[in-house]
């Protein structure tokens, strides 16, 4: 079966790979770098299971810029174009989603459906069919983590798909014939209802995660230890020890945005914990900014623009929000970021030397702490207990 995939982030370039295992996959992107690095075999984004596959397996999978020539002939065209969001309009930037169904139904078969796997609003699926007057649109969610996208979709918790048709099934068996983990649950629903689990997973995790942090803070300010208490409440099996380490604060590309949407889509449907878990993230990098200016820094290093280890992601990520905060007068900020190849980022100036680095910071804060600090692990501000994400 020919499948096109447009989008070539986590999301699509995952699933381009995972189904160019069975099946022809062209897949298309805007950026040329990306599409150049595919065809000789190199990821363009930080994963080592597509980095591996990519490198080590015969995969029917080619990369283009040409749009008309990716889906032409494809029985499913998967949408994986990115959705930010909009401050200012308080829902996710659809346009290039739309974009592309609106060019697909322009250039596809008869029979060619539109799968969107971009994170939309709730409603957004069901709002496309009708402005454009087709039922050949369907939502299914993913359900990935940065740095291991792929490994995901090979061992997948789980596949959804927003209609219960015969197209929505041959779907679901095509991710889950691809995958290497036996007896996948498929569950098909409404598209309203796979949009909105989508938006509810993400927001109990960041939930989760904003409750150790919070639980972290508590235990900070009150001279407490932050590992026994967490180890004492997780023994619990219905905690659980996953999803447990304190940091600065969730970022990346999915759960700031994602909970920020589905608080929008609470708009008349009363609630409180979904607004507080946003906030909760607002206060926790207040709180570490805090914690930084009591110790009265003249030069603040920051060891690490990415959001979490195994990445190579900034977006969104905590410590950037931080850094916002602490930017004081009198204050001087250096990054330290290994892939950054300029010497200033975003206004900020980046050292390349790690000793140099080092020796010119009066404090170092550290999202993710790494053995290279061993030697500074005095001047180091962290709240990484178990060096996991």
């Amino acid at each position: 079966m020919k499948i096109a995939v447009v989008g070539l982030g986590y999301v699509g370039l995952s699933l381009a790979t995972l189904l160019s295992r069975k099946h022809e996959v062209t897949a298309v992107d805007i950026v040329p770098e990306k599409v150049e690095k595919i065809k000789n075999g190199i990821s363009p984004i930080k994963d080592e299971y597509i980095e591996m596959f990519l490198r080590e397996n015969n995969l029917n999978l080619r990369a283009t810029l040409d749009f008309k020539e990716a889906i032409k002939g494809a029985k499913y065209v998967i949408i994986c174009t990115p959705t930010n969001y909009d401050d200012d309009t308080h829902f996710f930037d659809t346009s290039s989603v739309e974009a592309t169904i609106r060019k697909t139904l322009e250039e596809k078969d008869s029979d060619t459906a539109i799968v969107i796997k971009s994170t939309v609003p709730v409603g957004f699926t069901d709002s496309m069919r009708e402005k454009y007057k087709t039922q050949d649109i369907m939502f299914s969610p993913e359900f990935l983590r940065e740095g291991f996208a792929l490994y995901d979709n090979l061992y997948p918790s789980r596949i959804i798909v927003g209609e219960k048709s015969i197209k929505a099934a041959r779907f679901a068996s095509l991710l889950s014939e691809c995958a290497m983990k036996d007896d996948v649950p498929i569950l098909y629903m409404g598209s309203k209802e796979a949009e909105a689990v989508k938006l509810f997973a993400n927001t109990y995790l960041a939930l989760r995660i904003s409750f150790f942090n919070e639980l972290d803070t508590y235990a900070e300010l009150k001279g407490l230890n932050t590992k026994d208490i967490i180890e004492g409440v997780c023994l619990d099996s219905r905690i659980g020890s996953h999803y447990n380490n304190p940091s600065f604060g969730y970022g990346g590309y999915c759960l700031p945005k994602d909970t920020k949407q589905l608080l929008a889509n609470y708009n008349n449907v009363p609630q409180t914990m979904i607004k507080a878990i946003v906030d909760s993230n607002e206060v926790r990098k207040q709180h570490i900014a805090n914690m930084v200016l009591m110790n009265h820094p003249k030069t603040v290093g920051v060891y690490r623009l990415l959001m979490k280890a195994n990445s190579d992601n900034f977006k969104d990520s905590a410590i950037q929000s931080v850094m916002e905060k602490i930017n004081c007068p009198g204050i001087t900020i250096q990054i330290y970021e290994p892939t950054l190849l300029e010497d200033s980022y975003d206004g900020y100036k980046v050292e390349h030397d790690l000793k140099a680095f080092k020796d010119s910071s009066d404090i170092i804060i550290a999202n993710r702490y790494d053995e290279e600090l061993d030697d500074v692990k005095q001047k180091v501000y962290k709240r990484d207990i178990y060096r996991k994400d």
